[in-house]
């Protein structure tokens, strides 16, 4: 069974410019997430989906596979479902495992552990998604969705509520094609801790990451067992 790591990357980013090919630490958030790929023994092949001439070129020099994404599907106003499926159509793949760069603290084991789940996933679910567990005292038009204000619990004690962070999915090609999406019908969720969690959607976000992954040890801390 065939299973290729895909990398999508535009090369716009609205509220961290450049994110994907600025200085992160002492490389760039996509050189390190290619470089994980690479190095990964469940993994045959890695593409790599941009818009970006600089992403693209850094991926052939790697020796991944790249397809350009047309310009229509690398704005961020194009709808995720027809990304997705463009993405999935282009791949030539038994099982694909959709990783982001924007989750750079998440270890080599844990991709091998994430993609060994789902080549032994029972009929019950169509993919493997990483969530991260909240436990936040949460409201939604100013009223309480996850505790009862009259007996207000502690926040340890709130209940488990995973929230979607992208960091890795892992699904066949023709249910990413089917589903429009990298999120099964029936997913098996693999739950991240905080660190492995980390996803850079602004600044502060990019900031933390850099200090997390430079105080860890880097890519020694990805290779760890």
């Amino acid at each position: 069974m065939k299973v290729a790591a895909l990398v999508a990357a535009r090369g716009g980013s609205e509220r961290v410019a450049g994110k994907n090919t600025r200085a992160f630490a002492d490389s760039t958030l996509l050189e390190i997430k290619l470089a994980q790929l690479l190095r990964l023994g469940s993994i045959n092949e890695v593409v790599v989906s941009s818009d970006d001439d600089r992403i693209l070129e850094i991926a052939d020099g790697r020796g991944c596979t790249v397809r350009r994404r047309p310009p229509h599907l690398a704005s961020s106003t194009a709808p995720m479902s027809d990304v997705y499926r463009y993405m999935a159509d282009g791949i030539d793949a038994d099982v694909i495992a959709y990783a982001n760069c924007t989750s750079p603290l998440v270890r080599d084991a844990t991709v091998e552990a994430i993609i060994e789940s789902f080549l032994k996933i029972g009929p019950g679910h169509d993919s493997v998604n990483t969530a991260t567990v909240i436990r936040e005292f949460l409201l939604h038009d100013g009223v309480p969705i996850n505790y009862d204000p009259q007996h207000q619990p502690r926040s340890q004690d709130l209940p488990n509520i995973t929230a979607l962070n992208f960091a890795v999915s892992v699904l066949r090609r023709e249910t990413m094609i089917s589903q429009r999406n990298v999120l099964g019908g029936s997913p098996l969720i693999y739950v991240l801790d905080q660190v492995e969690g980390t996803d850079i959607d602004t600044q502060v976000d990019f900031d933390l990451a850099e200090f997390l992954y430079q105080s860890k040890g880097g890519e020694a801390y990805l290779r760890e067992p």
